[in-house]
Order: structure tokens, then C-alpha cells, then sequence
């Protein structure tokens, strides 16, 4: 799957609404429908079923927890949703990593470095939002190519 196909499934209620706007929403919309895949695959093998539950779980969050911050009025209101957003990342990495020999390793590091591109930009949103810095020590996180992860998506077999 494409992230260019998969915009054009995407309904008008959604694309339509100004939060489609923000390329972050986008994106993690896009991985909690990668995550429906990951984890229906994930359930297929009795070792990794709560493991499906759990990814499935926290990609779908992910998504609904940038529209919660989003739509709050004040800036320390959306900070928290997003904060809630990053554990939601941080955990759906967390599963893709156990999940790994199920799903593939190149499904899973393409899923990993998708969380680590999520994680990096809510990583500046959260300050900007609660009006300062947040409370965790700085990480260099690598940057990836967008485009590249959101084009060439491995699915699992």
C-alpha cells in the first residue's frame, strides 16, 4: 500500500475537516490503518494475539489523541493530548519491536522508523503547545525520509 492510494480512500468527512491539513494527523491516520493489517496478521499466530490487540490499540489512539489536542482552545490543553499522542507512538513501537518476528523485520523496522518520524515532530509540538520545554532528556533522533516511508511500505505476508 501506497500513502498516495490510500489518501484517495479516505473519506471527504475527513479530508475535508482543517486538521487533515496537518501532515502529522495524516500520517498517523495512515499508520493506524497499517496497523489494522499488522495486527489482523499478528493475530493469525496464537504467540502473538494480545500482541495484535495491543498494536492495533495503540495505533488507533494515536491518531484520536492529535484530533483530541487539536481541537482544545488553550495551548496546555492540546499540550496534554499531544503528550498522550507520544506515549501512544512510543508504544506502538514498542509492539511493532515484539511483533517483529511475526510480521517481518522489514515490515517492522519500516513501522519503527515511521513511530520515530511521529515521535519526532511531536516532540517539538508539545513544547510549543504547554509553553515549555519538556521534561525528558534530548534525543538525536535519525531522520528519515518522509516520502520514502510513506511511499514504499512493506505489508506483512
Amino acid at each position: 500500500m501506497k500513502y498516495e492510494d490510500w489518501v484517495k480512500t479516505v473519506p471527504l468527512e475527513i479530508t475535508n475537516d482543517p486538521i487533515w491539513r496537518t501532515a502529522i494527523y495524516r500520517q498517523a491516520l495512515f499508520l493506524g490503518d497499517l496497523g489494522w493489517h499488522d495486527a489482523s496478521r499478528l493475530a493469525q499466530d496464537r504467540r502473538t494475539i494480545r500482541i495484535a490487540d495491543q498494536l492495533y490499540r495503540a495505533t488507533g489512539k494515536l491518531s484520536t489523541n492529535i484530533c483530541e489536542g487539536f481541537s482544545r482552545a488553550s495551548g496546555k490543553d492540546q499540550a496534554r493530548f499531544y503528550e498522550y499522542a507520544l506515549g501512544s507512538i512510543r508504544e506502538t513501537r514498542d509492539w511493532y519491536y515484539k511483533g517483529r518476528y511475526v510480521l517481518g523485520q522489514e515490515v517492522a523496522q519500516h513501522r519503527m522508523r515511521l513511530t520515530v518520524e511521529i515521535t519526532r515532530q511531536l516532540l517539538t509540538m508539545v513544547p510549543k503547545y504547554r509553553g515549555k520545554s519538556i521534561r525528558e532528556e534530548i534525543t538525536a533522533y535519525e531522520v528519515y525520509h518522509v516520502e520514502d516511508l510513506l511511499n514504499n511500505v512493506p505489508m506483512p505476508i
